[in-house]
């Protein structure tokens, strides 16, 4: 299967990158965020500084994605993407964390990436329902895969029992083949 589902600390999945659920600046952060700041080293967050500014504190606008090398992580790279803030859903966010999975792979394929690990982006601090992100997340990835074929092998990486379950019931819910 090409999308398997994992409990697990993304900051020790040795694959060719893990997606940062990252804020605009790009400096680190709470959550998976810190995790990973943490994990990488202080490296890490000089090359996001060294990222250009769109306008002052933004590197990377809500649904895009930018990449860097991975430092000290197991993973070669992360690819920091914005999820949007959770604003009761009339305010674009399905369209904005689809767009969060869609520019990250599409970097993983930019960089010859084959295997991706995605934390639950947004779910965290942002508030993005766990049932209605794990829909959008699972339903782009597959969408991806089906037209592009790469990265061969897309992990998503649960951090607690909730998400896990969430990304399996949408999974049936979507009928798409997961593996765990």
């Amino acid at each position: 299967m090409p999308i398997e589902i994992l409990r697990a600390d993304i900051t020790t999945l040795r694959v060719g990158a893990i997606v940062n659920a990252a804020n605009e600046s790009l400096l680190g952060g709470g959550g998976v965020d810190g995790a990973i700041h943490r994990a990488a080293g202080p490296r890490l967050l000089e090359a996001c500084r060294a990222l250009p500014e769109l306008w002052r504190g933004v590197r990377c606008e809500t649904g895009e994605a930018r990449i860097t090398s991975g430092f000290d992580l197991p993973a070669r790279h992360v690819i920091h993407t914005v999820g949007p803030v959770w604003r009761g859903g009339d305010h674009d966010e399905p369209t904005l964390l689809a767009a969060c999975h869609r520019n990250s792979l599409a970097l993983a394929r930019e960089h010859g990436i084959d295997a991706i690990a995605f934390p639950a982006i947004s779910c965290g601090v942002y508030g993005y329902p766990r049932a209605a992100a794990a829909a959008v997340a699972l339903a782009v990835l597959a969408e991806e895969i089906a037209r592009v074929r790469t990265p061969h092998h897309i992990v998503l990486c649960a951090f607690d029992a909730e998400m896990f379950r969430a990304w399996h019931e949408a999974a049936q819910r979507l009928h798409i083949a997961v593996a765990d």
